[in-house]
């Protein structure tokens, strides 16, 4: 919805919109897109306006207050913890459509949190795997296993850290 927002689009341009931005973070088909769109036709949240360019049908979608409505909804609302990567960087892109600094903040604020929680989580994953010895023909596994861990770790570190120099960037 958020790339309706920008800009009314028939189904192909919004699948070449997702293509050169989301999806770099989120995969979608161009049949998930299309379910989408018809999901938000029936629940009014989009419309179509049907024109013929070029002898040819274009339905062109736009987004209506109500789908405005949920769409600011879903930005302020909780970041699942199983989606925390996906849904902070959804978010981020769209910031932009959330006028009131006050809920950029919150919204930054509550990924923050989550953010924290689970680096919170990775920390203590590692601080009781140190003490664990592991037979000889698992070292090699379980090595990988830690250097995966690790790996999370720095990247909830960075997102962390970057999420924190936004927060403080809208303070000002």
């Amino acid at each position: 919805m958020g790339l309706l927002m920008i800009q009314n689009q028939t189904l192909y341009e919004l699948h070449q919109s997702f293509k050169r931005g989301i999806s770099l973070f989120y995969s979608a088909s161009y049949g998930s897109l299309q379910t989408a769109l018809k999901k938000l036709l029936d629940k009014e949240r989009v419309a179509c306006a049907e024109l013929v360019e070029n002898g040819r049908l274009k339905k062109v979608y736009r987004v209506l207050p109500a789908g405005r409505e949920e769409f600011l909804r879903w930005m302020k609302s909780e970041t699942p913890d199983h989606k925390l990567e996906v849904t902070a960087l959804s978010k981020l892109f769209f910031l932009g459509h959330v006028e009131d600094r006050t809920d950029k903040q919150s919204i930054i604020d509550e990924i923050l949190v989550k953010l924290e929680r689970t680096w919170d989580g990775l920390k203590r994953m590692e601080w009781e795997l140190e003490g664990v010895e592991v037979p000889e023909p698992y070292r090699g596994i379980f090595r990988y296993q830690l250097l995966t861990l690790n790996y999370g770790l720095g990247a909830h570190r960075y997102a962390r850290d970057w999420f924190g120099r936004l927060r403080e960037e809208l303070q000002e």
